[in-house]
């Protein structure tokens, strides 16, 4: 049996919305997919941007806190420093101070003749020499001849040897020292130095660290005491 024009318009109009159904619904299932796929990649992104800005932030408190460490570390340097000057300064000070006590002595001539004696045999003791050039400040001459001409005899008699002493004649010390005098051998190579500044300088270098401990306290990381 034929079809007439009706009904072959209306299996085409069928087909069309077959057809049509499918595209909509292919469309829609494209659509879905591609949002899906949005989704996911714009959580992938979303995903990676934190990852970086997390490792940014973290990267840059890190800095901050080694730059916080660096300048701490700075601070406690410098005032460290500080500490140590002023402890360095408070030093000289106690050194300046004995050496004006030392210039009063030498304006005694009582003690400073003492304490020459005691200089001049001690020089003798050290070089152990026949003989010996003694030093001394112009205006102590007399004063060390003194003190030469009473420990001849006692070095004698300690050391069971003889001793031919003289006073420097051209050459004195500096009148700026508080006092004291340098010994030499014969050649004038070996020299014991007892000026009153040498003794200072030695005696401050032995009780330096009983000064430290009774000016700033005994320091808590100090295993040795020599």
């Amino acid at each position: 049996m034929a079809l007439t024009d009706a009904d072959v318009q209306k299996q085409i109009k069928h087909m069309m919305g077959f057809i049509e159904q499918e595209a909509k619904e292919k469309v829609e299932e494209i659509d879905a997919k591609a949002e899906e796929e949005f989704n996911i990649e714009k959580g992938r992104l979303v995903q990676t941007q934190r990852v970086k800005i997390m490792q940014y932030y973290e990267k840059k408190e890190k800095q901050i806190e080694q730059h916080k460490k660096i300048q701490m570390s700075n601070l406690l340097n410098q005032a460290r420093l500080r500490v140590l000057k002023a402890r360095e300064d408070m030093i000289m000070d106690l050194l300046n101070e004995a050496r004006q006590k030392l210039t009063e002595t030498v304006k005694d001539p009582v003690r400073y003749s003492a304490l020459l004696e005691g200089l001049v045999l001690q020089g003798f003791y050290q070089l152990l020499e026949p003989k010996v050039t003694v030093r001394c400040r112009q205006q102590d001459v007399e004063m060390v001849q003194a003190a030469i001409d009473k420990n001849i005899p006692i070095y004698k008699d300690a050391v069971k040897s003889n001793i031919v002493v003289r006073i420097d004649p051209e050459r004195f010390l500096s009148s700026e020292i508080c006092g004291g005098v340098e010994v030499y051998n014969a050649n004038g190579k070996i020299k014991v130095s007892n000026t009153l500044e040498n003794r200072l300088e030695l005696i401050a270098q032995q009780m330096m660290p009983e000064i430290r401990v009774n000016l700033f306290g005994a320091n808590p990381n100090r295993r040795f005491m020599d």
